[in-house]
């Protein structure tokens, strides 16, 4: 790896503050276009790279059959590289400019339908136990507010604002936003809290909110094993993941008349076109009650 792509991941990583998988994905992006550049075209510096060897790397990762989002991603990590080394005065013209991504199918977003979703969080027997109010405070939070599986793992004792009924979430690049929650959630997560103390006491090392059965902070894996786990309760769907109950937040908040911008500002989307995707399966609900509501449909 050369001088100029370590330079561009440190900024990635420390500038920019990105999450490790997010750093990773570029990191693995980089690694492939710099050893397609020396494999194909014998050319082994990266920032010298041109607007025809970039294409040419695109047209061999569609005729290695990746997929169109997946070949999007990599062009917009190159975007990214040679951006930076524009600002940083390394190159003149950025070769990026005229490359354009794939087109790519729609895909709605996968969401649990409403009675499925409520079922499951008021009906589920959970256990009143350290580990059963644990996993009812995941499905709980991440429904009822729509974070990221990392902005869950980051939340701390002192982001839970009992006063105001509100947490304090950490997103991409470090940006804080603050989401209201609901009476009954933070009860549930004073009654998390008292277990919690009730097994470690003052022997409990982590700030994390959220603490495996050690007292160590959570990881991703225990959370999204939690999650498909409980979902496979309620629905049948393959998609049962963190991510899920963030799309079901925001379908829901739509199908129930929720202004599009307010929900941008509580997913931390940084524009309303990644909120927008939602709105197709809003108007999926609008259709079908219009077509069983009006005379002439």
């Amino acid at each position: 790896m050369n001088v100029a792509v370590s330079a561009f991941l440190n900024f990635i990583e420390f500038e920019q503050q990105h999450s490790p998988h997010t750093c990773e994905a570029y990191k693995t992006d980089m690694e492939q276009f710099e050893d397609f550049l020396v494999d194909f075209c014998q050319f082994p510096q990266t920032e010298l790279a041109s607007y025809h060897e970039i294409r040419a790397w695109i047209v061999h990762l569609d005729t290695l059959g990746i997929e169109a989002r997946s070949i999007n991603r990599k062009i917009a990590t190159l975007k990214s590289f040679f951006k930076f080394l524009l600002k940083q005065g390394s190159i003149a013209t950025n070769p990026t400019k005229r490359i354009k991504p794939l087109k790519t199918p729609y895909i709605s977003p996968n969401f649990i339908e409403e009675e499925k979703m409520l079922r499951l969080l008021d009906q589920y027997p959970f256990e009143n136990t350290f580990e059963g109010k644990r996993a009812q405070i995941i499905l709980e939070i991440l429904y009822g507010t729509g974070i990221r599986l990392a902005e869950l793992l980051a939340l701390r004792h002192q982001d839970i604002d009992t006063y105001n009924g509100a947490i304090r979430v950490t997103g991409k690049g470090d940006k804080q936003r603050i989401i209201p929650i609901m009476r009954p959630l933070l009860a549930l997560i004073a009654e998390y809290e008292a277990l919690k103390q009730d097994r470690f006491g003052a022997c409990l090392p982590a700030e994390a909110l959220l603490v495996t059965n050690a007292g160590k902070p959570a990881y991703p894996l225990l959370v999204y094993n939690t999650v498909r786990q409980h979902l496979a309760w309620a629905t049948t769907q393959d998609k049962r993941s963190p991510h899920t109950l963030r799309h079901t937040f925001a379908t829901h908040l739509l199908n129930k008349g929720a202004d599009i911008n307010a929900i941008k500002d509580l997913l931390g989307h940084t524009s309303l076109q990644a909120t927008q995707v939602y709105v197709h399966n809003s108007l999926d609900r609008l259709r079908e009650v219009f077509e069983q509501a009006h005379p002439k449909a």
